[in-house]
């Protein structure tokens, strides 16, 4: 394998790919590309030597593709405005910003015949089912956020683009949870981390505390993806991958094992929906793909990496 291109690699999920390919695959050039609109400089600081580098700062949207993929394998497309819930407040720029990029970065990958992997959401459910699977039908697909409304435009894009030859494979996620070099903290697990190491009470929805959802181990998603690759798992089906399904109560309940005093302060929302679904992975097991993520050793290695971090600018 010549070139593997991540787009949108400085990333909470792609600067921990970028590392963890560097030894999945040894020998590869990794073609990182982004567009810096978070400015996660960091996430290219102290890249393992062993790593075959190439970091391309542009947006997708705008540079020619076509010849940044000459050679490659396959494109792992994370390149997206990813805030869920505050999506509701720009919903336009989601829809200008993720669904242009998928689009530019698929309409590419089938004019070159270069494989692509492409990043969506396990909150395009909205049921009221007990288990949800990809197989659902469409009235249980009801996107919970503008963000995940345009996720699920993205993937009947990259479904259509078969006809034109393009060899996809689309990976709904769930919510993502780990450390990584360009982490953010704006989703459950994380933000609750980061809270409790500062020492502030933990913000839940009331309306969430015991609704359960899919999330996702940072490593079991790195993983995944060198699974596809590694099993040429292109045949245009979705997937969904995820570690655990967990109520928000299960997740400040695995926290409090490691900082007993955190505190839980209830707010209202309005904005988000009052659902509560499992979500199947199955599908994606079937192929023999092995989850290893654990949410206590998640938890434990983002408190210790927020500590390390605290004790370091004190």
């Amino acid at each position: 394998m010549k070139k593997i291109v991540v787009t949108g690699a400085l990333g909470h999920i792609g600067s921990y790919v970028i590392r963890d390919f560097a030894s999945q695959f040894p020998g590869t050039e990794i073609v990182m590309i982004d567009n810096m609109m978070t400015q996660r400089f960091a996430s290219l600081f102290n890249l393992p030597e062993s790593g075959l580098y190439n970091f391309i700062e542009a947006d997708v949207r705008e540079i020619n593709l076509k010849s940044l993929l000459h050679n490659a394998h396959v494109v792992i497309h994370l390149a997206a405005i990813t805030d869920a819930a505050g999506s509701f407040g720009n919903a336009s720029e989601i829809e200008a910003n993720n669904f242009i990029s998928t689009s530019k970065v698929a309409e590419a990958c089938a004019d070159c015949g270069v494989r692509m992997i492409t990043l969506s959401s396990t909150s395009v459910y909205g049921t009221q089912k007990d288990v949800v699977s990809e197989d659902c039908s469409p009235l249980e697909l009801q996107p919970q956020s503008p963000y995940a409304a345009t996720k699920l435009k993205e993937e009947q894009l990259v479904s259509s683009l078969k006809q034109k030859g393009l060899q996809a494979a689309t990976l709904r996620f769930g919510t993502i949870f780990g450390p990584s070099v360009g982490m953010r903290f704006h989703t459950a697990v994380n933000k609750f981390c980061w809270q409790a190491v500062m020492g502030l009470p933990l913000t839940v929805w009331s309306t969430a505390y015991e609704q359960k959802r899919p999330y996702l181990d940072l490593s079991d998603a790195s993983n995944a993806l060198a699974f596809i690759i590694r099993q040429d798992l292109f045949d245009g089906r979705i997937y969904n991958v995820l570690s655990h399904n967990l109520t928000v109560h299960n997740i400040v309940e695995t926290i409090r094992g490691f900082i007993p005093a955190v505190d839980v302060s209830f707010v209202d929302n309005e904005i988000m929906n009052q659902l509560s679904y499992e979500v199947s992975c199955k599908r994606f097991e079937s192929q023999g793909f092995t989850f290893n993520g654990d949410i206590k050793s998640g938890i434990d290695e983002t408190i210790s990496f927020l500590n390390q971090t605290q004790s370091a600018h004190r």
